[in-house]
């Protein structure tokens, strides 16, 4: 039986005493588009830190394409594609410099390097960009270079935080049509997002966290009551307290 894409065994990560990820459990299969829900400050890109290694747990155990995180984080860092919350790009660089040293740091040799550069660029429409330092992109461009240096080297498993976050409609849907042809090809996505509308559409399953644990998993279908929406169903489960939505002078 082949091994999960991601299997996390009760995670926990402390900061200064405070647990923002507190005994976290996930299981996500291969070929999934797994949605990972919550409201701010709720663990997720702490979560997805420890899984590309940026941070290490403080207990816990992760495994992604059925290796351990950190026994084997070169192999898996060579089989997974990362587009981060931040656009940690280099500026100073054009869009197809950019390009071409990421697919040359994941091991393509310079040719095809700069050949899949130049159909990426082509691809997510910024071929006419190509020689624009990404100093000069936009948001919404720069989330777009972020997210084809993330399928240069054809990773297996795609680790993607609010990789739509200022993009337009547009360049979303082309994100979005990008990414499914990914997961039907037999990847698996592992996204959060705030665009719940998205999530809804894209995802398989759909796990929500909130104050570092998980208080809700399955598919859309099983979560929903009824006529919900995912955000309703989200609204419900993390809780909308005593906000009322209105103020008596406003």
């Amino acid at each position: 039986m082949e091994a999960a894409a991601i299997e996390v065994r009760d995670l926990r990560k402390v900061y200064q005493g405070r647990a923002a990820v507190d005994g976290l459990n996930l299981n996500v299969p291969r070929g999934c588009f797994f949605g990972f829900l919550g409201p701010n400050g709720a663990g997720k890109s702490t979560t997805i830190r420890m899984l590309t290694g940026l941070a290490r747990p403080t207990s816990g155990t992760i495994h992604l394409l059925g290796r351990a995180m950190p026994d084997d984080e070169i192999e898996i860092k060579r089989r997974i594609g990362l587009v981060p919350d931040e656009s940690l790009l280099f500026d100073r660089l054009s869009g197809a410099e950019f390009l071409e040293f990421v697919g040359r740091m994941y091991g393509l040799d310079r040719k095809l390097a700069i050949a899949r550069a130049g159909e990426l660029l082509g691809l997510f429409q910024l071929a006419n960009e190509r020689k624009k330092l990404i100093a000069d992109y936009s948001k919404g461009m720069r989330k777009r270079i972020a997210m084809a240096a993330s399928l240069i080297h054809r990773p297996e498993l795609f680790l993607m935080d609010e990789p739509f976050e200022g993009v337009d409609a547009v360049g979303a849907r082309l994100m979005k049509d990008i990414l499914l042809d990914q997961v039907r090809g037999g990847a698996t996505i592992f996204l959060t997002s705030h665009v719940l509308e998205v999530v809804e559409r894209l995802c398989d399953r759909v796990a929500i966290i909130n104050q570092g644990k998980i208080v809700k998993e399955g598919s859309i279908e099983e979560l929903r009551c009824g006529a919900e929406t995912l955000e309703d169903v989200f609204v419900r489960v993390v809780g909308s307290g005593n906000l009322t939505g209105k103020l008596e002078w406003l």
